[in-house]
């Protein structure tokens, strides 16, 4: 089973990007106004276009991608059946190797959920 901590892993991604957040500011700002713009409610909920992203990084092998999108999967009440439901189309598009994210992917949501639960229940 994977021992993969995708809490640390955002974490550490998000202290490593503060220098450069603060050396290309415009950059970060335009990337940030996209991923806003992307994401938002349209034709398609913003729950489904987290799956969506969640599948480019399963199928793309993306651990950061993997953890930043199941976290907010989970902040917009997505559910495991979705997120099952989302992952075999993943591996039916991906194969072999985003099964082994499929993995990952499951995982990184057991830890957030087991996390999260905690921290409501502290």
């Amino acid at each position: 089973m994977s021992t993969f901590d995708h809490i640390g892993l955002i974490q550490g991604i998000n202290e490593n990007l503060a220098t450069f957040r603060k050396a290309q500011p415009d950059a970060m700002r335009g990337f940030a106004q996209l991923a806003q713009a992307s994401m938002a409610e349209g034709a398609l909920t913003s729950k489904h276009k987290e799956l969506i992203a969640l599948a480019i990084g399963v199928t793309q092998r993306c651990s950061g991608c993997i953890g930043f999108h199941v976290k907010a999967l989970q902040k917009l009440g997505a559910t495991r059946a979705e997120l099952e439901e989302m992952l075999t189309v993943c591996v039916y598009m991906g194969g072999g190797p985003a099964l082994m994210y499929t993995a990952e992917a499951l995982k990184a949501w057991d830890t957030m959920a087991v996390a999260a639960n905690a921290t409501a229940a502290a």
